[in-house]
């Protein structure tokens, strides 16, 4: 037990220090930020969707900073190949052999700009490396940077030229959310002449690419008590049994609600989850992976809605149970 205190007291400093480097070049949204590097160290990848000026791109590039690994951006665009982002086998004139020349995808940090702009086929690419972490190419497989975090962004408002994600897709971000505009107060000093806001050269580095790989290890050792497991899978089954929709959360939801709890705990200095690390992140790891009726989307109901309902239906388990 001393070993689980030590490691949850060591990350909750080390998250703090995370969010506060960030919020360097990204002000007035530490909630998000804080959602963001619970997927970067519970081994999860991220869906920024906004439209655009809000800092999408600036927050993947500061947690990048503050990482201190290697930091790769892909624009996606309708011509983009499979290639272009995880890497082709080329002939190497020098000794006549063919090797593989990695693409952007091996890389700490993978920006991947405006996602649904690149056709099915290139989305298609990213399935393996977000679930397995390799790259498959000529019969050989190639393992990506340890720790590889996709920060993915779309503008949900300029459909013009987009491909919609499919849903073995969308299941493989851990979490989606947005940032939105910033309140009066932080939006002044945004503006306010030598603000650091966008400014990723001001985030110092303030861990590395090992030391998050053995959090993203060690917190999988947070307890979870088996009644909070079933809490877990009543909300996904309260999504499954909705009438307003075709498809609930996979059990991959489910796994990445536990996980991401476990990181939520350690960040309040618990070596145990609750119901409240849960809730905390329902949404952002739960709406994206629901699929809506058309009648239910007809009624202007939204994933928020449904997710809402689950956390408001679910008994609770009695904290003597977790």
């Amino acid at each position: 037990m001393t070993d689980a205190v030590t490691t949850v007291a060591d990350f909750r400093v080390l998250h703090g220090r995370v969010v506060d480097a960030v919020e360097h070049a990204v002000h007035g949204k530490r909630p998000v930020v804080e959602l963001v590097v619970a997927a970067l160290f519970s081994g999860g990848h991220v869906l920024l969707e906004d439209v655009p000026g809000t800092g999408k791109t600036t927050l993947a590039r500061a947690v990048a900073a503050a990482l201190g690994g290697t930091s790769r951006r892909i624009q996606f665009t309708p011509d983009l190949l499979p290639a272009d982002v995880t890497g082709t086998s080329v002939l190497d004139p020098a000794t006549g052999e063919v090797r593989f020349r990695p693409g952007p995808v091996f890389s700490h940090v993978l920006l991947a700009d405006e996602i649904n702009r690149a056709a099915a086929k290139t989305q298609s690419a990213m399935l393996e490396v977000m679930a397995e972490r390799t790259v498959t190419a000529d019969g050989t497989t190639h393992t990506v940077p340890d720790p590889f975090l996709v920060v993915a962004t779309q503008n949900p408002v300029d459909l013009d030229g987009t491909y919609r994600l499919p849903e073995a897709q969308l299941d493989r971000f851990l979490l989606r959310v947005s940032l939105g505009y910033p309140d009066l107060e932080h939006e002044l000093a945004v503006l306010r002449p030598g603000s650091s806001a966008g400014d990723v050269a001001s985030v110092p580095v303030v861990t590395s690419p090992d030391e998050v790989a053995r959090f993203v290890r060690d917190l999988r050792a947070v307890h979870v008590a088996d009644p909070l497991l079933r809490y877990v899978r009543a909300l996904g089954e309260a999504t499954r049994e909705d009438a307003r929709t075709r498809l609930g959360a996979s059990t991959r939801a489910l796994r990445a609600l536990v996980g991401a709890g476990q990181v939520q705990a350690a960040a309040q200095g618990r070596h145990y989850v609750v119901p409240s690390d849960v809730q905390r992140v329902a949404h952002a790891v739960l709406e994206h992976r629901l699929v809506l009726t058309r009648e239910a989307l007809l009624e202007g109901t939204t994933a928020a809605d449904v997710v809402a309902a689950a956390v408001e239906a679910v008994e609770v388990p009695r904290p003597a149970a977790v």
